[in-house]
């Protein structure tokens, strides 16, 4: 599945063609280069999924743990400073991998050993303005 994302203004679309897709998938690896659009898809998600007061990143704390009315509790992680797998079983990541939870992972190929095999992955790229986010469930 591909979604083109043009503005900000082509988030809500995007979320919501994003969720007609997902079926039952809960643990999504979001790769992209630097600046791609990572975080501000994210937070879109969360934002249709019911949380209104958004953490931001968590680039220094690793992961942002949200409550929702309707989906349950959600893990959002940033991991472009972790060093090693160590230091992801240092935060509890497994735990929460496992936890049939929602997952949101930034920087996935920083614990790509440790993700479940039901992980699907989404990349995200830039064509001059326009982002194009692929799912990729295989």
């Amino acid at each position: 599945m591909e979604i083109r994302i043009k503005s900000l203004d082509d988030l809500p679309r995007a979320v919501e063609a994003f969720f007609g897709e997902i079926g039952d998938a809960k643990i999504f690896a979001f790769k992209a280069e630097m600046g791609c659009g990572k975080t501000t898809f994210i937070s879109a998600l969360l934002n249709f999924m019911g949380i209104e007061e958004l953490e931001g990143s968590p680039t220094y704390s690793l992961v942002n743990i949200y409550d929702s009315e309707r989906f349950g509790k959600i893990h959002h992680f940033d991991l472009y400073r972790i060093e090693s797998e160590e230091e992801a079983f240092d935060i509890g990541i497994e735990e929460m991998l496992y936890s049939d939870y929602f997952c949101f992972i930034e920087w996935p190929d920083k614990i790509e050993r440790l993700l479940p095999e039901e992980t699907v992955y989404v990349s995200i790229k830039r064509e001059g303005d326009v982002r194009v986010l692929n799912m990729i469930t295989d």
